[in-house]
């Protein structure tokens, strides 16, 4: 009788760290979404003051900056993971047109605003790259963790699910061409 009470409680702890370990893999991958969710809105803040910038000496290339504000209001309203990397690499897509029209406007290019502007969505752009490395490593670590034998069984039981990578798109993935 105490063999088969020892037994049950060795089962009976397993159980609570091995579902404790869950959850601390769990709000670890919540903290680094939130993370990126974070330095996304720096991002969403900084493009109406860069559309504003560029107007002013680019006012008759509506039509990028347009593509601009549609891909950030796309980007804002993302529900799923997936719907998010999409969003977010289209928006990184259209703020490369308007750093390219710096180089077709002399003046834009020199102006100090569109200056600083554009080294902060530089830094945020790092920030953000740094956030999905650290959020796709706990998603790593948290489907691994969910996986496996015997965890598996505890995590099935209590309805933990498998997170979603936040990837980038086919056409970043590509090299980029260099013509002379």
């Amino acid at each position: 009788m105490i063999w088969v009470l020892i037994i049950l409680g060795l089962i009976a702890l397993w159980a609570i760290f091995t579902y404790n370990g869950l959850i601390t893999l769990k709000n670890r991958t919540d903290e680094a979404w939130s993370d990126i969710d974070v330095q996304l809105k720096r991002r969403y803040d900084l493009i109406p003051n860069l559309v504003e910038t560029v107007k002013g000496y680019a006012s008759h290339e509506s039509g990028t900056l347009e593509k601009v504000i549609s891909a950030r209001n796309s980007a804002m309203g993302a529900k799923t993971m997936g719907e998010h990397a999409q969003a977010e690499n289209a928006l990184s897509q259209t703020l490369k047109s308007i750093f390219a029209l710096s180089e077709a406007y002399p003046d834009l290019k020199a102006n100090q605003n569109f200056m600083a502007l554009q080294e902060e969505l530089t830094n945020t752009e790092d920030k953000i790259q740094a956030s999905r490395r650290f959020y796709n490593g706990n998603v790593r670590d948290f489907n691994t963790k969910l996986q496996v034998f015997p965890t598996n069984l505890i995590g099935n039981m209590l309805g933990f699910v498998k997170r979603e990578f936040f990837e980038i798109a086919e056409s970043e993935k590509a090299n980029p061409q260099v013509k002379f």
